[in-house]
């Protein structure tokens, strides 16, 4: 009988437990995650056979490119209830974007079933964002004599996940990136918040160089919008259009300070902002919004005063 009794109290407990975190895992609103292959081997630069596997760091192989096959949807993935992105972990190192058609935690399961699977349409959504040779929207590169240097030569690449209540983050520590005659250390933290469509990115060069920026991939059938905060501290660039993979409806913006911008620039693949030289650690803010996602922004208007609320804010607190 007091076998029966202490089996009973186990398998009340266990059943607690496990609705306790299915609880915790369907309240959840915010998810980064990095996964890579185990048990398989490098033939050349592709990774072959294996499975993935989460980790909370990760130092990026020396074999690693585009297309290794050896990064679950090619980099470190963050997301909230409302959106989801990824940085692809190579020489691009482009920002993308997942469009959600439901507030559910989603990255755990994308890319599982076939590398590229991500691609198609699904209950949860999809990869959105064409970056093709752009920027994609809100990532680091250098832009120097009107072409964008890349990530070709890292001396090694180091890449943490962290989540809380609060929010989730990406940390990525490039070490020793190679660009004309200068080579430096540089810090990318991506943090983003529940309810929130927006990415905070804070980032910190070692060394004061020129040409360190961010921006937005062009795509046909947008629309571009700059709007300045009434105190001038904060501005915004956008786009707005027919221009996801859909295609549909997708917005695009970059929330940056004025004071530590350079310059514009009109490139060939990107609208960009350069940064001026420091070494300081530097914060702006990068989204996206599809008309697809749950209570989603479905025209040019409401994308604007969605913007100019963000804006305000901004202009009151200095900060999202």
């Amino acid at each position: 009988m007091k076998k029966k009794l202490v089996l009973v109290v186990f398998l009340s407990t266990v059943s607690v437990q496990f609705h306790s975190m299915l609880s915790q895992s369907i309240n959840q609103k915010t998810y980064a995650e990095v996964s890579v292959k185990e048990g398989g081997k490098w033939e050349g630069r592709k990774y072959i056979g294996g499975t993935f596997k989460n980790v909370q760091k990760l130092k990026l192989a020396p074999e690693h490119t585009d297309h290794s096959f050896d990064i679950r949807y090619e980099g470190p993935g963050w997301e909230s209830n409302q959106i989801g992105y990824r940085l692809y972990l190579d020489w691009r190192n482009a920002i993308d974007i997942f469009g959600k058609k439901t507030e559910n935690i989603i990255l755990p399961n994308v890319g599982q079933d076939g590398f590229d699977s991500y691609h198609e349409m699904s209950d949860w959504g999809s990869d959105i964002l064409k970056a093709g040779k752009g920027i994609g929207i809100g990532s680091i590169d250098r832009y120097l004599n009107n072409e964008r240097l890349h990530f070709y030569a890292v001396d090694s690449t180091f890449a943490t996940v962290a989540n809380t209540a609060k929010n989730s983050v990406v940390k990525v520590n490039y070490f020793g990136w190679k660009t004309t005659s200068d080579k430096i250390n540089f810090t990318s933290e991506l943090t983003i918040s529940p309810d929130q469509r927006y990415t905070k990115h804070r980032i910190q060069p070692s060394k004061a160089i020129a040409g360190i920026c961010t921006g937005i991939v062009k795509q046909k059938n947008t629309e571009v919008y700059r709007k300045q905060s009434a105190n001038k501290k904060w501005a915004y660039l956008a786009t707005y259009g027919k221009q996801s993979l859909v295609p549909d409806q997708l917005g695009m913006a970059i929330f940056y300070q004025t004071a530590t911008i350079e310059k514009e620039e009109d490139a060939e693949f990107d609208y960009l902002l350069l940064f001026k030289p420091t070494t300081k650690a530097v914060d702006f803010y990068f989204l996206g919004a599809w008309e697809q996602e749950p209570n989603g922004i479905k025209s040019k208007e409401a994308f604007i005063t969605y913007l100019d609320e963000k804006l305000k804010v901004l202009n009151r607190n200095n900060n999202l």
